[in-house]
């Protein structure tokens, strides 16, 4: 096996997406173009998405990696919207964008068609919350494209099987499809449920940081193959396991979220680049085998399909959000109006990526005699292609000056700020509190600096919020938070230099040397927590 087309991709996909900090477009979108341009040099071998990769293997550390990082009360308290998006948006996509395609394309059978709408009905939230967090999109419209993101994809699997299964001449009914999405839904979130609070057992009674993190990196893959053997929905198997382990872990060891939040970080962001730059890099592969499909007559196709999407996403965000608050007086009187600029958002943020294009990879070859070839297959894949790159070039780059013409009321840090010191100062005074009841215990008696270290500690970490909130130093323009973490690392640079001058001089050995720069590094560490 040749594995330097591997290592090319992860590499350069990395080098990429760290260049695109660099610059005002969001990562996601210069992977896509840079892959599409790659594709064309001679030589480039062949990436094709491969779904029995992109599915079990990709998809749920990026799911897991999601979910750990959302908020499960914000993600309650927008269930309805949530919902009606990654579940309700789904199949009505489906069903508009397939019965358009049916009627575009001459002699395409209608459940060939509803395979297509399947294919390309989830949107791909990675690069929408990407452009919110970095342009600053109010916290609801996040979550709600967050949460859309995490659950959508099972939708969007189940209701392809279904019309998969139709399309092959596998006798699918209605009452089937219904069936097999209740299991798959029920079946994730059971499995999910299950599967939890083993886990978490685990986590917070194994004190070995190592193994803790080799669960995590496991977790995502045991939810997803386990929900998968029962035919339930990995993906909703995942995102409950990790939505609770999320939720959950303050109860962890201190050591095991400083090693595992270093990893995932890793991971996402070689997982991430690595697939939006294979999207780009599909393009020989859509391409071949177009036939009669080439020219003009695709570009239309992918035109009229594209347009379909994008109205068809608005033609459900705007009921979905106002014909609620219209039905139901609880609505009205529990949650604010909402306005037309959030909706649009929302809409115009749906951005499809590689599940639609693995999802379409797993087309078969050939109908279920095995001998007829499945209707227009290579039809389907272009279009799909197209219908990604499209939302990710064409909604991708306008979203960010969208958000910024619709001018969204800002983040209020102050009061964010003042939230927090208030916090830390319930915090504190407790922690004080419980310092004096163990000091009072002769079994904990310290000698006097030592006490008073760690009042010092405390009476810090009480201290920088508050001093957050102050002018910055006249002649540096630094703040008191910027002086302080720049003063620490001077003086553990000064001891980082002394150490590693005893280690050269042989009057302390290498393993001596790495004891003493993990303690410098934690110390580091702290500092800069206290002030981030």
């Amino acid at each position: 096996m040749d594995v330097m087309p591997l290592l090319l991709l992860v590499a350069g996909s990395a080098a990429i997406a760290a260049a695109a900090r660099r610059t005002p477009v969001p990562a996601p979108l210069l992977l896509v173009a840079v892959g599409l341009a790659v594709s064309s040099v001679p030589g480039v071998p062949d990436y094709t998405l491969d779904p029995h990769i992109v599915l079990p293997l990709l998809l749920p550390p990026l799911l897991h990696t999601a979910a750990t990082d959302s908020s499960y009360l914000d993600l309650r308290a927008q269930l309805r919207p949530v919902a009606l998006l990654s579940v309700g948006y789904v199949l009505f996509a489906t069903f508009v964008v397939g019965w358009a395609l049916y009627l575009i394309v001459p002699d395409l059978p209608l459940t060939a068609a509803l395979v297509f709408g399947a294919v390309v009905a989830p949107p791909d939230a990675v690069a929408a919350t990407a452009v919110a967090r970095r342009v600053g999109l109010p916290s609801r419209i996040t979550t709600i494209l967050q949460g859309e993101s995490l659950l959508n994809d099972a939708t969007a699997i189940t209701a392809y099987r279904v019309a998969l299964a139709a399309a092959v001449g596998e006798g699918a009914t209605w009452a089937g499809g219904i069936g097999e999405f209740l299991l798959a839904a029920v079946g994730g979130v059971v499995v999910g449920l299950v599967l939890m609070a083993p886990i978490h057992w685990l986590r917070t009674h194994v004190k070995e940081a190592l193994f803790q993190n080799t669960l995590s990196l496991l977790t995502p893959f045991v939810a997803y193959a386990v929900a998968e053997q029962v035919h339930a929905s990995g993906v909703i198997a995942v995102v409950v396991v990790a939505l609770y382990l999320g939720h959950r872990a303050w109860e962890v060891d201190f050591a095991t979220r400083l090693q595992e939040e270093a990893v995932w970080k890793m991971v996402a962001f070689v997982l991430e680049s690595a697939v939006f730059a294979l999207i780009g890099l599909q393009l020989p592969v859509v391409l071949r085998g177009l036939g009669e499909y080439e020219g003009v007559l695709a570009a239309w196709y992918a035109v009229a399909v594209f347009l379909v999407v994008v109205a068809a996403r608005f033609a459900w965000v705007y009921p979905a959000t106002f014909l609620p608050r219209l039905l139901s007086a609880r609505i009205r009187k529990r949650e604010a109006s909402p306005t037309w600029k959030g909706p649009f958002v929302v809409a115009w943020a749906g951005m499809r990526g590689v599940v639609s294009l693995a999802i379409a990879f797993s087309i078969p070859l050939t109908l279920h005699d095995g001998e007829e070839p499945f209707p227009h297959r290579n039809l389907i894949l272009f279009l799909t292609f197209t219908t990604v790159i499209g939302t990710l070039v064409v909604q991708g780059l306008t979203l960010p000056p969208l958000i910024r013409l619709l001018r969204f009321p800002g983040r209020d840090t102050q009061a964010e700020t003042l939230a927090e010191a208030n916090a830390q100062a319930q915090a504190s005074r407790a922690a004080e509190r419980r310092l004096d009841e163990l000091l009072a215990d002769e079994r904990n008696a310290l000698p006097g600096p030592l006490a008073d270290r760690l009042r010092t500690v405390l009476e810090r970490r009480r201290n920088a919020v508050w001093e957050r909130l102050g002018q910055a130093n006249p002649v540096t323009g630094e703040s008191v938070d910027d002086t302080y973490r720049r003063l620490s690392g001077e003086m553990i640079s000064a001891e980082r230099e002394v150490f590693v001058k005893l280690r050269d001089a042989r009057y302390i050995d290498d393993e001596m040397l790495r004891t003493l720069l993990r303690r410098l590094d934690l110390e580091e560490a702290a500092a800069f927590r206290e002030t981030a």
